[in-house]
């Protein structure tokens, strides 16, 4: 596999690095992303791709359920760096579809670290349970997926809002925080409230 990569990057130089080698050389000099993109790690989703974002726009933080865990330190450090350093506009949480972390929510494993990680998710599970009765067929179990991956955006952007740099810089409207949803099946990217 590790051959497959440098002969991929082999032929990104030879083509697309080539034929923008002025953002490229612009790009050496620092960065200056208007956005924080806080996404999940699935590996189906290729961010600058499905928002078109050329290099350089986007300062990018995934990790499995695009959470933004309350108190961690490697969290903070992300956000103290993007606000404070870099002078980000805008903060984005994208959730997508099919999203294993929660469907992890409903699973029993003898994984130690994982759903210590999910516990940062796990609200957005109940508070949509609460409101729905079981599913009892593959489309209601589809769509209480859907519920609770756009629940989770919500529950993310109000961890977020826990963080005395955030709440600092909203009340200071040098950023704002938005929610987005991607679906895998129509490659649409929608925007959450």
């Amino acid at each position: 596999m590790i051959d497959q990569l440098l002969e991929g990057n082999k032929k990104f130089r030879e083509t697309v690095f080539k034929q923008n080698i002025s953002i490229y050389k612009e790009l050496t000099k620092g960065q200056n992303p208007p956005v924080l993109w806080i996404g999940c790690s699935d590996s189906r989703l290729q961010t600058g791709h499905i928002t078109q974002m050329k290099p350089g726009h986007l300062f990018i933080q995934r990790n499995i359920g695009n959470v933004a865990p309350i108190h961690d330190w490697n969290f903070a450090t992300v956000l103290e760096y993007a606000i404070k350093h870099l002078k980000v506009k805008d903060i984005v949480i994208c959730g997508h579809s099919d999203c294993g972390a929660i469907k992890a929510l409903d699973k029993e494993t003898d994984d130690v670290y994982i759903p210590l990680w999910l516990n940062n998710a796990i609200e957005a599970k109940n508070r949509v349970d609460s409101k729905i009765k079981k599913p009892a067929t593959p489309e209601e179990t589809k769509n209480r997926s859907r519920m609770i991956e756009q629940e989770n955006v919500r529950l993310q952007i109000e961890h977020l809002k826990t963080y005395p740099l955030i709440k600092t810089a909203l009340k200071e409207k040098t950023i704002e925080v938005h929610g987005l949803y991607y679906d895998l099946e129509t490659g649409a990217l929608t925007k959450i409230v």
